[in-house]
Protein backbone atom coordinates (compact mmCIF):
# COMPACT_ATOMS: atom_id res chain seq x y z
CA UNK A 1 0.00 0.00 0.00
CA UNK A 2 1.86 3.37 -1.14
CA UNK A 3 0.04 6.70 -0.03
CA UNK A 4 -0.69 8.16 -3.50
CA UNK A 5 -3.63 9.57 -4.84
CA UNK A 6 -3.62 6.30 -7.51
CA UNK A 7 -3.34 3.64 -4.36
CA UNK A 8 -6.09 5.19 -2.54
CA UNK A 9 -8.21 5.05 -5.58
CA UNK A 10 -7.70 1.36 -7.02
CA UNK A 11 -6.97 -0.35 -3.51
CA UNK A 12 -9.68 1.93 -1.88
CA UNK A 13 -11.48 -1.68 0.04
CA UNK A 14 -7.94 -2.51 1.03
CA UNK A 15 -7.05 0.91 2.74
CA UNK A 16 -10.80 1.03 4.41
CA UNK A 17 -10.39 -2.79 5.51
CA UNK A 18 -7.00 -1.61 7.54
CA UNK A 19 -9.06 0.65 9.08
CA UNK A 20 -8.12 4.75 7.26
CA UNK A 21 -10.96 7.55 6.75
CA UNK A 22 -10.08 8.08 3.00
CA UNK A 23 -11.25 11.32 1.31
CA UNK A 24 -14.71 11.15 -0.22
CA UNK A 25 -14.13 12.87 -2.99
CA UNK A 26 -11.26 12.96 -5.96
CA UNK A 27 -7.76 14.43 -4.97
CA UNK A 28 -6.67 14.81 -8.54
CA UNK A 29 -9.78 16.94 -9.26
CA UNK A 30 -9.35 19.29 -6.14
CA UNK A 31 -5.83 19.57 -7.15
CA UNK A 32 -6.72 20.77 -10.80
CA UNK A 33 -9.14 22.87 -9.03
CA UNK A 34 -6.50 24.38 -6.91
CA UNK A 35 -4.22 24.83 -9.84
CA UNK A 36 -6.76 27.12 -11.45
CA UNK A 37 -8.52 29.02 -8.85
CA UNK A 38 -6.36 29.13 -5.46
CA UNK A 39 -8.43 29.92 -2.59
CA UNK A 40 -5.69 29.38 0.61
CA UNK A 41 -2.35 29.29 0.52
CA UNK A 42 -0.55 28.30 3.86
CA UNK A 43 3.04 29.07 5.19
CA UNK A 44 4.30 26.36 7.24
CA UNK A 45 3.87 23.21 5.81
CA UNK A 46 4.74 21.38 9.04
CA UNK A 47 3.19 18.88 11.54
CA UNK A 48 0.33 20.66 12.71
CA UNK A 49 -0.72 22.22 9.52
CA UNK A 50 -0.60 18.39 7.81
CA UNK A 51 -2.20 17.13 10.81
CA UNK A 52 -5.28 19.79 11.73
CA UNK A 53 -5.28 23.02 9.06
CA UNK A 54 -5.43 20.85 6.03
CA UNK A 55 -8.01 18.65 7.60
CA UNK A 56 -10.40 21.19 8.35
CA UNK A 57 -10.00 21.90 4.68
CA UNK A 58 -10.21 18.54 3.91
CA UNK A 59 -13.66 18.15 5.92
CA UNK A 60 -15.22 21.37 3.86
CA UNK A 61 -13.78 19.68 0.61
CA UNK A 62 -15.83 16.43 1.33
CA UNK A 63 -18.82 18.44 2.32
CA UNK A 64 -18.82 20.26 -1.14
CA UNK A 65 -18.27 23.42 0.51
CA UNK A 66 -14.91 24.02 -1.22
CA UNK A 67 -13.56 23.68 -4.46
CA UNK A 68 -9.66 23.94 -4.42
CA UNK A 69 -7.65 22.54 -1.28
CA UNK A 70 -4.98 24.68 0.29
CA UNK A 71 -1.59 25.47 -1.42
CA UNK A 72 1.69 24.47 1.11
CA UNK A 73 4.18 27.11 1.09
CA UNK A 74 7.33 26.67 2.57
CA UNK A 75 10.09 29.25 2.41
CA UNK A 76 12.12 27.75 5.56
CA UNK A 77 12.81 24.04 4.58
CA UNK A 78 12.12 23.36 0.81
CA UNK A 79 13.47 19.61 1.64
CA UNK A 80 9.90 19.17 3.30
CA UNK A 81 8.40 19.62 -0.02
CA UNK A 82 10.70 17.55 -2.06
CA UNK A 83 10.48 14.82 0.50
CA UNK A 84 7.23 14.32 1.85
CA UNK A 85 4.85 16.50 -0.25
CA UNK A 86 5.69 15.60 -4.08
CA UNK A 87 7.10 11.58 -3.39
CA UNK A 88 3.19 11.16 -1.56
CA UNK A 89 1.67 13.23 -4.00
CA UNK A 90 0.98 15.99 -1.44
CA UNK A 91 -1.04 13.48 0.58
CA UNK A 92 -1.01 13.42 4.48
CA UNK A 93 -1.47 10.73 7.12
CA UNK A 94 -3.09 11.57 10.29
CA UNK A 95 -2.68 9.16 13.37
CA UNK A 96 -4.84 10.32 15.68
CA UNK A 97 -3.83 9.66 19.52
CA UNK A 98 -6.62 8.90 21.97
CA UNK A 99 -5.38 8.53 25.36
CA UNK A 100 -7.55 5.36 25.62
CA UNK A 101 -5.03 3.53 22.99
CA UNK A 102 -7.16 3.64 19.86
CA UNK A 103 -5.89 5.28 16.92
CA UNK A 104 -7.68 7.33 14.33
CA UNK A 105 -5.94 6.69 10.80
CA UNK A 106 -7.24 9.04 8.17
CA UNK A 107 -5.51 9.99 4.59
CA UNK A 108 -6.32 13.86 4.19
CA UNK A 109 -6.24 14.62 0.37
CA UNK A 110 -7.26 18.33 0.39
CA UNK A 111 -3.60 20.00 -0.16
CA UNK A 112 -4.18 20.99 -3.74
CA UNK A 113 -0.55 21.87 -4.45
CA UNK A 114 2.53 22.50 -2.69
CA UNK A 115 5.13 24.79 -3.31
CA UNK A 116 8.67 25.99 -2.15
CA UNK A 117 10.83 28.81 -2.01
CA UNK A 118 12.88 28.19 -4.84
CA UNK A 119 13.11 30.83 -8.03
CA UNK A 120 10.30 28.93 -10.08
CA UNK A 121 8.54 28.92 -6.38
CA UNK A 122 8.75 32.58 -5.86
CA UNK A 123 6.80 32.89 -9.53
CA UNK A 124 4.70 30.59 -8.93
CA UNK A 125 3.62 32.39 -5.51
CA UNK A 126 3.44 35.69 -7.63
CA UNK A 127 1.08 34.37 -10.41
CA UNK A 128 -1.28 32.66 -7.41
CA UNK A 129 -0.88 36.28 -5.53
CA UNK A 130 -2.72 38.17 -8.59
CA UNK A 131 -5.42 35.80 -8.81
CA UNK A 132 -8.70 37.44 -7.20
CA UNK A 133 -9.77 33.74 -5.90
CA UNK A 134 -7.54 33.49 -3.23
CA UNK A 135 -9.23 34.89 -0.52
CA UNK A 136 -6.36 33.83 2.74
CA UNK A 137 -2.78 33.32 3.28
CA UNK A 138 -2.39 31.75 6.78
CA UNK A 139 0.56 30.56 8.64
CA UNK A 140 2.41 28.32 11.77
CA UNK A 141 5.93 29.94 11.09
CA UNK A 142 6.85 29.40 14.86
CA UNK A 143 7.04 33.21 16.53
CA UNK A 144 10.44 33.92 15.52
CA UNK A 145 9.59 33.88 12.02
CA UNK A 146 7.51 37.43 12.51
CA UNK A 147 10.50 38.55 13.95
CA UNK A 148 12.21 41.54 12.19
CA UNK A 149 15.01 42.28 14.71
CA UNK A 150 16.89 40.82 17.75
CA UNK A 151 16.26 41.16 21.05
CA UNK A 152 18.54 44.45 21.37
CA UNK A 153 17.08 45.36 18.40
CA UNK A 154 19.05 45.21 15.57
CA UNK A 155 17.27 44.09 12.17
CA UNK A 156 17.86 40.61 11.42
CA UNK A 157 20.34 39.56 8.56
CA UNK A 158 17.76 37.78 6.74
CA UNK A 159 15.00 40.57 6.83
CA UNK A 160 17.77 43.24 5.63
CA UNK A 161 18.66 41.14 2.42
CA UNK A 162 15.29 41.00 1.92
CA UNK A 163 14.35 45.02 2.24
CA UNK A 164 17.65 45.79 -0.23
CA UNK A 165 16.65 43.51 -2.67
CA UNK A 166 13.28 44.88 -3.07
CA UNK A 167 10.54 43.20 -3.72
CA UNK A 168 10.89 41.70 -7.09
CA UNK A 169 13.48 39.70 -5.84
CA UNK A 170 14.20 36.03 -4.20
CA UNK A 171 13.21 36.20 -0.75
CA UNK A 172 14.63 34.26 2.32
CA UNK A 173 12.10 34.73 4.52
CA UNK A 174 8.52 34.22 5.16
CA UNK A 175 8.06 38.07 5.89
CA UNK A 176 9.73 38.76 2.53
CA UNK A 177 7.93 36.35 0.36
CA UNK A 178 4.48 37.27 1.41
CA UNK A 179 4.81 41.40 1.16
CA UNK A 180 6.05 40.27 -2.29
CA UNK A 181 2.87 38.74 -3.13
CA UNK A 182 1.06 41.50 -1.78
CA UNK A 183 2.91 43.72 -3.67
CA UNK A 184 2.58 41.40 -6.76
CA UNK A 185 -1.48 41.66 -6.03
CA UNK A 186 -1.35 45.40 -5.34
CA UNK A 187 -0.07 46.15 -8.73
CA UNK A 188 -2.03 43.31 -10.40
CA UNK A 189 -5.24 44.70 -9.12
CA UNK A 190 -5.10 45.94 -5.32
CA UNK A 191 -7.99 42.85 -4.59
CA UNK A 192 -8.79 42.18 -0.50
CA UNK A 193 -7.04 39.53 1.05
CA UNK A 194 -6.66 38.20 4.52
CA UNK A 195 -3.22 36.98 6.12
CA UNK A 196 -3.49 35.12 9.29
CA UNK A 197 -1.54 33.70 11.43
CA UNK A 198 -2.03 30.33 13.25
CA UNK A 199 0.67 30.49 15.30
CA UNK A 200 0.99 29.39 19.38
CA UNK A 201 1.69 33.41 20.14
CA UNK A 202 -0.19 36.07 21.75
CA UNK A 203 -2.12 38.54 19.10
CA UNK A 204 0.09 36.87 16.51
CA UNK A 205 -2.35 38.61 13.67
CA UNK A 206 -0.38 42.07 15.49
CA UNK A 207 2.82 40.41 15.39
CA UNK A 208 2.29 39.20 11.30
CA UNK A 209 1.23 42.82 10.35
CA UNK A 210 4.29 44.37 12.40
CA UNK A 211 6.94 42.21 10.21
CA UNK A 212 5.15 42.31 7.07
CA UNK A 213 4.92 46.13 7.77
CA UNK A 214 8.70 46.83 8.88
CA UNK A 215 9.56 45.09 5.42
CA UNK A 216 6.87 47.25 3.59
CA UNK A 217 7.91 50.48 4.80
CA UNK A 218 11.81 49.53 4.23
CA UNK A 219 11.06 49.47 0.61
CA UNK A 220 9.11 52.46 0.66
CA UNK A 221 11.84 54.22 2.51
CA UNK A 222 14.22 52.91 -0.56
CA UNK A 223 12.25 54.35 -2.97
CA UNK A 224 11.43 50.73 -3.83
CA UNK A 225 7.96 50.35 -3.65
CA UNK A 226 5.26 53.38 -3.90
CA UNK A 227 2.96 55.08 -1.27
CA UNK A 228 -0.24 53.95 -2.60
CA UNK A 229 1.37 50.12 -2.15
CA UNK A 230 1.91 50.90 1.41
CA UNK A 231 -1.96 52.31 2.14
CA UNK A 232 -2.87 49.33 0.85
CA UNK A 233 -1.55 47.04 2.94
CA UNK A 234 -1.94 48.83 5.98
CA UNK A 235 -5.93 49.26 4.74
CA UNK A 236 -8.15 47.00 6.79
CA UNK A 237 -10.31 46.68 4.56
CA UNK A 238 -7.72 45.31 2.03
CA UNK A 239 -5.65 43.65 3.59
CA UNK A 240 -6.55 42.12 7.29
CA UNK A 241 -4.27 40.58 9.57
CA UNK A 242 -6.79 38.27 12.06
CA UNK A 243 -6.26 37.22 15.39
CA UNK A 244 -6.36 33.34 16.52
CA UNK A 245 -6.13 30.81 19.11
CA UNK A 246 -4.73 27.53 17.95
CA UNK A 247 -4.52 24.59 20.17
CA UNK A 248 -3.24 21.00 18.97
CA UNK A 249 -0.60 19.02 20.22
CA UNK A 250 1.77 17.33 17.18
CA UNK A 251 4.90 15.84 18.75
CA UNK A 252 7.47 15.23 16.15
CA UNK A 253 6.90 11.50 14.24
CA UNK A 254 7.25 8.72 16.51
CA UNK A 255 9.49 5.80 15.38
CA UNK A 256 6.66 3.38 17.38
CA UNK A 257 4.16 5.09 14.63
CA UNK A 258 6.17 4.50 11.37
CA UNK A 259 6.54 0.67 12.41
CA UNK A 260 3.04 0.30 13.29
CA UNK A 261 1.78 2.12 9.81
CA UNK A 262 4.91 -0.17 8.60
CA UNK A 263 3.02 -3.57 10.05
CA UNK A 264 -0.07 -2.42 8.07
CA UNK A 265 1.48 -2.47 5.13
CA UNK A 266 1.96 1.19 4.22
CA UNK A 267 5.28 1.64 2.21
CA UNK A 268 7.92 3.97 3.32
CA UNK A 269 6.48 5.74 6.34
CA UNK A 270 10.35 6.66 7.83
CA UNK A 271 10.94 9.75 9.37
CA UNK A 272 14.00 12.08 7.42
CA UNK A 273 15.70 14.68 8.94
CA UNK A 274 16.30 17.62 6.03
CA UNK A 275 19.85 19.16 6.35
CA UNK A 276 17.89 21.96 8.15
CA UNK A 277 17.48 20.04 11.11
CA UNK A 278 13.93 19.41 10.22
CA UNK A 279 12.51 16.13 11.58
CA UNK A 280 9.17 14.83 9.56
CA UNK A 281 7.31 11.65 7.88
CA UNK A 282 4.89 11.54 5.53
CA UNK A 283 2.67 10.49 8.75
CA UNK A 284 1.68 13.20 11.74
CA UNK A 285 0.92 11.76 15.14
CA UNK A 286 -1.48 13.64 17.22
CA UNK A 287 -3.47 14.23 19.89
CA UNK A 288 -7.34 14.51 19.29
CA UNK A 289 -8.57 17.68 21.66
CA UNK A 290 -7.99 20.52 19.37
CA UNK A 291 -9.21 24.14 19.43
CA UNK A 292 -9.05 26.78 16.26
CA UNK A 293 -10.33 30.54 16.91
CA UNK A 294 -9.93 33.26 14.55
CA UNK A 295 -11.36 36.55 14.57
CA UNK A 296 -13.73 37.22 11.64
CA UNK A 297 -12.30 39.51 9.29
CA UNK A 298 -11.79 38.50 5.69
CA UNK A 299 -12.44 41.19 3.30
CA UNK A 300 -12.21 38.72 0.16
CA UNK A 301 -14.47 36.55 1.96
CA UNK A 302 -13.16 32.91 3.34
CA UNK A 303 -14.62 29.18 3.71
CA UNK A 304 -16.88 28.18 6.12
CA UNK A 305 -14.70 27.24 8.59
CA UNK A 306 -16.91 27.40 11.25
CA UNK A 307 -18.98 24.22 9.38
CA UNK A 308 -15.20 22.14 10.10
CA UNK A 309 -15.29 23.48 13.97
CA UNK A 310 -13.41 26.38 14.10
CA UNK A 311 -15.04 29.45 16.29
CA UNK A 312 -15.06 32.19 13.98
CA UNK A 313 -15.74 35.27 16.75
CA UNK A 314 -14.59 38.61 17.20
CA UNK A 315 -11.08 40.05 18.20
CA UNK A 316 -12.00 40.21 21.76
CA UNK A 317 -12.91 36.74 21.80
CA UNK A 318 -9.87 35.56 20.55
CA UNK A 319 -7.77 37.72 22.80
CA UNK A 320 -9.53 36.45 25.61
CA UNK A 321 -9.02 32.65 24.46
CA UNK A 322 -5.59 33.19 24.06
CA UNK A 323 -4.68 34.31 26.92
CA UNK A 324 -6.27 31.25 28.84
CA UNK A 325 -4.86 28.51 27.18
CA UNK A 326 -0.83 30.43 26.40
CA UNK A 327 -0.95 32.36 29.50
CA UNK A 328 -2.58 29.89 32.26
CA UNK A 329 -4.71 26.60 31.07
CA UNK A 330 -1.73 25.08 29.13
CA UNK A 331 1.18 26.61 27.66
CA UNK A 332 3.24 27.85 30.70
CA UNK A 333 2.22 23.61 32.23
CA UNK A 334 4.37 22.46 29.32
CA UNK A 335 7.06 24.90 29.84
CA UNK A 336 7.24 23.76 33.09
CA UNK A 337 7.03 20.46 32.40
CA UNK A 338 10.21 20.65 29.76
CA UNK A 339 12.24 23.00 32.14
CA UNK A 340 12.08 20.44 35.00
CA UNK A 341 11.65 17.14 32.68
CA UNK A 342 14.97 18.22 31.07
CA UNK A 343 16.59 18.61 34.35
CA UNK A 344 15.05 15.58 36.05
CA UNK A 345 15.64 12.96 33.33
CA UNK A 346 12.52 12.55 32.38
CA UNK A 347 11.28 11.81 28.29
CA UNK A 348 8.31 11.98 27.71
CA UNK A 349 5.79 14.69 29.01
CA UNK A 350 2.63 11.79 30.57
CA UNK A 351 5.97 10.27 31.94
CA UNK A 352 6.09 13.58 34.12
CA UNK A 353 2.29 13.60 34.94
CA UNK A 354 3.07 10.11 37.05
CA UNK A 355 5.69 11.65 38.94
CA UNK A 356 4.13 13.05 42.29
CA UNK A 357 5.79 16.13 42.19
CA UNK A 358 5.79 17.44 38.71
CA UNK A 359 2.10 16.72 38.90
CA UNK A 360 1.50 18.46 41.98
CA UNK A 361 3.71 21.07 40.39
CA UNK A 362 1.05 21.61 37.41
CA UNK A 363 -1.90 21.06 39.07
CA UNK A 364 -0.96 24.15 41.37
CA UNK A 365 0.48 25.99 38.97
CA UNK A 366 -2.99 25.55 36.81
CA UNK A 367 -5.34 26.18 39.41
CA UNK A 368 -3.50 28.24 42.49
CA UNK A 369 -1.68 30.77 39.81
CA UNK A 370 -3.36 30.34 36.72
CA UNK A 371 -7.30 30.48 37.02
CA UNK A 372 -7.52 33.29 39.52
CA UNK A 373 -6.44 35.83 36.87
CA UNK A 374 -7.94 33.96 34.24
CA UNK A 375 -10.75 35.52 31.82
CA UNK A 376 -13.52 33.67 30.34
CA UNK A 377 -13.61 33.82 27.23
CA UNK A 378 -17.49 32.65 26.80
CA UNK A 379 -16.68 30.49 24.16
CA UNK A 380 -14.42 27.62 26.03
CA UNK A 381 -14.96 27.64 29.88
CA UNK A 382 -11.36 28.02 31.71
CA UNK A 383 -12.22 24.91 34.06
CA UNK A 384 -13.52 22.83 31.53
CA UNK A 385 -10.35 23.75 29.63
CA UNK A 386 -8.39 23.35 32.22
CA UNK A 387 -9.24 19.84 33.65
CA UNK A 388 -9.12 18.42 29.84
CA UNK A 389 -5.27 19.64 29.87
CA UNK A 390 -4.55 18.00 33.28
CA UNK A 391 -6.50 14.72 33.46
CA UNK A 392 -6.79 13.77 29.53
CA UNK A 393 -4.19 15.54 27.42
CA UNK A 394 -0.82 15.73 29.49
CA UNK A 395 -0.74 12.54 30.67
CA UNK A 396 -1.97 10.73 27.43
CA UNK A 397 0.88 7.78 27.37
CA UNK A 398 0.15 7.63 23.79
CA UNK A 399 1.55 10.82 22.64
CA UNK A 400 4.97 10.75 21.97
CA UNK A 401 5.54 14.21 23.20
CA UNK A 402 9.20 15.30 24.89
CA UNK A 403 10.01 17.68 27.35
CA UNK A 404 13.40 18.54 25.24
CA UNK A 405 11.23 19.05 22.26
CA UNK A 406 8.97 21.62 23.95
CA UNK A 407 11.59 23.14 25.95
CA UNK A 408 12.81 24.59 22.48
CA UNK A 409 12.87 28.15 22.01
CA UNK A 410 11.53 28.81 25.82
CA UNK A 411 13.38 32.53 25.30
CA UNK A 412 10.94 33.32 22.67
CA UNK A 413 7.69 31.95 24.94
CA UNK A 414 8.74 33.27 28.64
CA UNK A 415 7.29 36.50 28.01
CA UNK A 416 3.93 35.43 27.19
CA UNK A 417 4.06 32.23 28.94
CA UNK A 418 4.39 33.58 32.52
CA UNK A 419 4.92 37.33 31.60
CA UNK A 420 1.79 38.29 31.28
CA UNK A 421 -0.35 36.38 34.55
CA UNK A 422 2.88 38.47 36.61
CA UNK A 423 1.58 41.23 35.20
CA UNK A 424 -2.01 40.61 36.55
CA UNK A 425 -0.78 40.34 39.85
CA UNK A 426 1.40 43.40 39.67
CA UNK A 427 -1.64 45.26 38.90
CA UNK A 428 -3.83 43.64 42.09
CA UNK A 429 0.08 44.41 44.17
CA UNK A 430 -0.26 40.81 44.64
CA UNK A 431 3.28 39.77 42.72
CA UNK A 432 4.87 38.54 45.81
CA UNK A 433 2.26 35.97 45.94
CA UNK A 434 3.17 34.06 43.46
CA UNK A 435 6.15 30.86 43.90
CA UNK A 436 5.76 28.74 41.22
CA UNK A 437 6.33 30.74 38.23
CA UNK A 438 9.46 32.31 40.15
CA UNK A 439 10.17 28.35 40.83
CA UNK A 440 9.53 27.72 36.80
CA UNK A 441 11.81 30.70 35.98
CA UNK A 442 14.34 29.50 38.54
CA UNK A 443 14.90 26.46 36.60
CA UNK A 444 15.06 27.89 32.94
CA UNK A 445 18.02 29.31 34.53
CA UNK A 446 18.90 26.04 36.01
CA UNK A 447 18.78 24.62 33.38
CA UNK A 448 20.75 27.00 30.93
CA UNK A 449 23.77 25.60 32.87
CA UNK A 450 23.72 22.15 30.77
CA UNK A 451 23.77 19.70 34.08
CA UNK A 452 20.98 18.02 35.00
CA UNK A 453 20.09 17.55 38.20
CA UNK A 454 22.21 14.18 38.46
CA UNK A 455 25.25 16.59 37.88
CA UNK A 456 25.64 15.00 34.25
CA UNK A 457 25.49 17.35 31.11
CA UNK A 458 22.77 17.47 29.34
CA UNK A 459 22.09 18.57 25.65
CA UNK A 460 20.12 22.06 25.69
CA UNK A 461 17.15 22.34 22.73
CA UNK A 462 17.49 24.80 20.02
CA UNK A 463 16.78 28.31 20.92
CA UNK A 464 17.96 31.69 19.38
CA UNK A 465 19.27 33.41 22.68
CA UNK A 466 21.30 30.24 24.20
CA UNK A 467 24.41 31.35 22.84
CA UNK A 468 23.57 34.67 24.73
CA UNK A 469 21.74 33.02 27.89
CA UNK A 470 24.71 30.43 28.61
CA UNK A 471 27.18 33.15 28.25
CA UNK A 472 25.96 34.52 31.26
CA UNK A 473 24.43 31.71 32.81
CA UNK A 474 27.73 29.77 33.96
CA UNK A 475 28.39 25.63 34.88
CA UNK A 476 31.11 26.76 37.12
CA UNK A 477 27.94 27.43 39.93
CA UNK A 478 26.70 24.20 40.07
CA UNK A 479 27.92 22.11 43.35
CA UNK A 480 29.90 25.82 44.13
CA UNK A 481 32.62 25.82 42.22
CA UNK A 482 32.03 29.39 41.88
CA UNK A 483 30.02 31.38 43.55
CA UNK A 484 26.81 32.99 41.86
CA UNK A 485 27.19 36.36 40.15
CA UNK A 486 23.72 37.72 41.21
CA UNK A 487 24.46 41.05 39.39
CA UNK A 488 24.76 38.97 36.50
CA UNK A 489 21.36 37.23 36.63
CA UNK A 490 20.10 40.37 38.08
CA UNK A 491 20.74 41.83 34.72
CA UNK A 492 18.91 38.57 32.63
CA UNK A 493 15.78 39.21 35.46
CA UNK A 494 15.86 42.89 34.44
CA UNK A 495 14.91 42.43 30.72
CA UNK A 496 11.66 43.76 30.06
CA UNK A 497 11.79 41.97 26.42
CA UNK A 498 12.66 38.32 27.21
CA UNK A 499 10.00 38.13 30.30
CA UNK A 500 7.14 40.51 29.69
CA UNK A 501 8.03 42.92 32.45
CA UNK A 502 11.12 43.67 34.97
CA UNK A 503 10.82 41.44 37.45
CA UNK A 504 13.38 43.17 39.89
CA UNK A 505 10.66 45.97 39.53
CA UNK A 506 8.03 43.36 39.90
CA UNK A 507 9.51 42.29 43.17
CA UNK A 508 10.15 38.57 42.38
CA UNK A 509 14.07 38.76 41.18
CA UNK A 510 15.67 37.83 44.83
CA UNK A 511 12.69 35.03 44.73
CA UNK A 512 13.60 33.84 41.81
CA UNK A 513 17.84 33.89 42.65
CA UNK A 514 16.85 32.32 45.91
CA UNK A 515 15.43 29.66 44.11
CA UNK A 516 18.27 29.57 41.52
CA UNK A 517 20.93 29.01 43.96
CA UNK A 518 19.19 26.65 45.82
CA UNK A 519 19.05 24.46 42.70
CA UNK A 520 22.80 24.51 42.35
CA UNK A 521 23.83 23.07 45.72
CA UNK A 522 24.37 19.70 44.12
CA UNK A 523 22.68 16.54 42.94
CA UNK A 524 19.35 16.27 43.73
CA UNK A 525 19.05 19.96 44.80
CA UNK A 526 16.38 20.31 41.86
CA UNK A 527 13.98 17.65 43.14
CA UNK A 528 14.52 19.05 46.82
CA UNK A 529 13.99 22.66 45.95
CA UNK A 530 10.63 21.88 43.97
CA UNK A 531 9.04 19.59 46.67
CA UNK A 532 10.24 22.51 49.40
CA UNK A 533 8.30 25.14 46.63
CA UNK A 534 5.15 23.10 46.34
CA UNK A 535 4.72 22.25 50.41
CA UNK A 536 4.02 26.34 50.54
CA UNK A 537 1.68 26.55 47.93
CA UNK A 538 -2.10 24.74 48.58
Amino acid sequence: MKLSIESIKSERSLWEQKGFVLPDYDPAAVREETEKAPQWIHFGAGNIFRGYIARLADELIGAGLMKSGVVAADSFDTETISKIYIPFDDLSLLVGLRAQGEKYLRIIGSIGKAVGASEEGHREFRRMAKLPSLQMISFTITEKGYAAADMNGRVLPSVESDISAGPEAHHSTALGVVSAMLYARFRENAAPIALVSMDNCSRNGDKLRSGVMFIVNGWKDRGLVEEDFVAYVSDSSKVSFPWSMIDKITPRPDPSISKALSDLGVEDMEPVITTRKTFIAPFVNAEMPEYLVIEDSFPNGRPPLEKAGVYMTDRPTVDKAEKMKVMTCLNPLHTALAVFGCLLGKVKIAEEMEDPDLKDLVYKLGYSEGLPVVIDPGIIRPEDFLKEVLTERLPNFCLPDTPQRIATDTSQKVAIRFGETIKAYEQKGQADRLELIPLVLAAWLRYLTGIDDSGNEMELSADPMLESLCGVISPAWFGGKEPVDREKVRGILSNKELFGTDLIKAGLSEKIISFFEDMLKGPGAVRSTLRNALEKVK
